[in-house]
């Protein structure tokens, strides 16, 4: 597993409430993805790269978490070039659910 690769350690599950799930914890239904994970009380949505994971937990915003919508052909786990993946459309979830260009 991409993150697990990267020294992460992972409780992983499989809520068969998915959806309620995400909704409790805030996340949008239009960046809602194929996976989700709760890290220090933040979501992360999607594919997001490992970068702006790190990058949430450095800055540490006032904020739900981060998302990477759909399933990027580019993304980690997705068979994409790893060069790309600066380059990705990750969006910081705001606390009031707007969602904003997250720069990582």
């Amino acid at each position: 597993m991409y993150l697990q690769e990267r020294g992460a350690n992972i409780d992983l599950s499989e809520d068969p409430r998915l959806a309620e799930f995400k909704a409790e914890h805030g996340v949008p239904e239009s960046v809602s993805s194929c996976h989700t994970a709760l890290i220090d009380d933040y979501v992360v949505e999607g594919h997001v790269p490992a970068g702006a994971i790190i990058r949430l937990l450095e800055d540490r915003p006032n904020a739900v978490g981060i998302a990477l919508p759909g399933m990027p052909l580019d993304s980690p786990g997705m068979g994409g070039d790893q060069k790309s993946w600066d380059a990705l459309p990750v969006l910081l979830i705001q606390n009031d659910g707007e969602l904003v260009p997250f720069d990582f």
